[in-house]
């Protein structure tokens, strides 16, 4: 296998005995938003996570577990379980487990048996923030403090959360986020009209299609800064943060809602595309979360009662030719979302790397991937990897228009969050 294969497995490969599966598990993962889980004694739900097949509920006193699927008996999935009084019950033989994955009722043996005492399905602990229950699946003793990402933060109003599955590597998605010269072209169409884009400057200025990528290491990961000239003298600037290992904050436009993405692998094969909208100082108004849950824009419409996109590869993304020759999607898919996840995906599950060719404006993926195996690296010599600490999270994007001769770190804008302060952009 040549140096290129061999670096993409490392990469793409997340399960549990694997150098970026175990990188990963040192992290808070989202691993389901909190209204999957209503309400105590609620029907518990599948999740998959770093292709580990687990099961969420909640229990009667409000708390959720997370644990193996499947019972310890004869592998049933707990799916099917019974969730009351405490715990899930196997609907097989009616064994119970609770929320650490402990067994805590045999019916079948003696009153006096301890039997269950040694059986113990693995579990992962959760908290809920942010509408988001979050799972650790690490070693215990190196259990992080808990994420602290401002979007997670805010006020319940300010905030609007979506995830989708997307059937593809997390690794191509996630490359797609931190690439921001493939925005004038495929969301050319719908900057003009996109809610969280519309009437700013900043829409104006992306169509410059020739930006200028300059690539810095960050203590939770990368910060990538794009400029775009303007004219001979002024140019536009946009600052992503990549925190590690899967987010990114986009630059926000005007005082639109700031947005962001997080790719969490399912296996290796599909992925979890999270998306947040949030404001720092007010909430999202009516028809910003109208627009966010009702139409194609940043968070894709959704076959009601999943999380499959309605324009998916088995509809050929509802593609209108129509529309792409008129340039109103120069894809011919409708929505900023889906125009990524149709072509990520037209990838194949996993791209075969060896016959890409990259060039100046993928500095920012270089760098990402070069970030992650040496962090996966460190960590298995017992160095924590970038990105644990919450003073990383609390970051934002920027853009701005800046002098044309001058670089990024000469006029480094402060992207610390200050809570209650304002979005400043164009």
């Amino acid at each position: 296998m040549s140096a290129i294969g061999r670096q993409n497995d490392v990469l793409t490969q997340t399960g549990p005995n694997t150098p970026m599966g175990k990188l990963f598990r040192r992290y808070w993962i989202p691993a389901l938003l909190a209204n999957e889980l209503p309400s105590p004694d609620c029907p518990p739900v599948r999740v998959k996570l770093l292709s580990e097949s687990l099961i969420a509920f909640r229990d009667s006193s409000g708390k959720v577990g997370l644990l193996d699927e499947f019972c310890a008996h004869r592998r049933v999935s707990l799916w099917f379980g019974r969730n009351e009084e405490g715990g899930i019950r196997c609907p097989y033989h009616g064994w119970k487990f609770d929320v650490t994955g402990q067994c805590v009722e045999i019916p079948s043996e003696p009153e006096t048996s301890k039997l269950c005492e040694r059986i113990k399905l693995d579990a992962y602990p959760c908290f809920e923030r942010g509408g988001v229950i979050w799972t650790y699946m690490g070693p215990a003793d190196l259990q992080p403090p808990l994420p602290e990402y401002e979007w997670a933060t805010v006020p319940d109003a300010h905030r609007y959360v979506g995830k989708r599955i997307q059937e593809n590597n997390y690794l191509q998605a996630m490359e797609g986020g931190i690439d921001s010269s493939h925005v004038s072209w495929l969301h050319s169409g719908e900057l003009a009209t996109d809610p969280l884009h519309v009437g700013t400057s900043g829409a104006k200025y992306i169509a410059n299609k020739r930006p200028m990528f300059e690539v810095n290491p960050s203590e939770g990961g990368l910060l990538i800064a794009v400029k775009r000239a303007i004219d001979s003298e002024k140019c536009y600037w946009r600052i992503t943060p990549w925190i590690m290992p899967w987010y990114t904050i986009i630059p926000p436009y005007g005082e639109n809602a700031l947005r962001g993405h997080g790719w969490v692998p399912i296996d290796d094969e599909n992925c979890i595309v999270w998306t947040w909208a949030h404001h720092p100082t007010r909430p999202l108004e009516e028809a910003e979360l109208h627009a966010m849950k009702h139409e194609d824009g940043a968070f894709a419409a959704l076959i009601p009662g999943t999380f499959t996109p309605v324009a998916n590869k088995r509809n050929d993304y509802l593609i209108d030719r129509e529309g792409q020759k008129s340039g109103r999607y120069f894809s011919g898919v409708k929505g900023i979302a889906m125009q990524d996840g149709s072509l990520q995906e037209s990838m194949g599950a996993i791209v075969d790397r060896s016959k890409e060719r990259l060039v100046s404006t993928d500095l920012a993926i270089v760098q990402a991937r070069r970030r992650l195996i040496q962090a996966a690296t460190d960590q298995a010599e017992g160095t924590a990897p970038p990105g644990l600490d919450p003073e990383t999270h609390r970051v934002r994007s920027a853009s701005f228009v800046g002098p044309v001769n001058l670089s990024y770190p000469e006029l480094k804008t402060e992207l610390a969050v200050r809570a209650g302060t304002t979005i400043k952009s164009i």
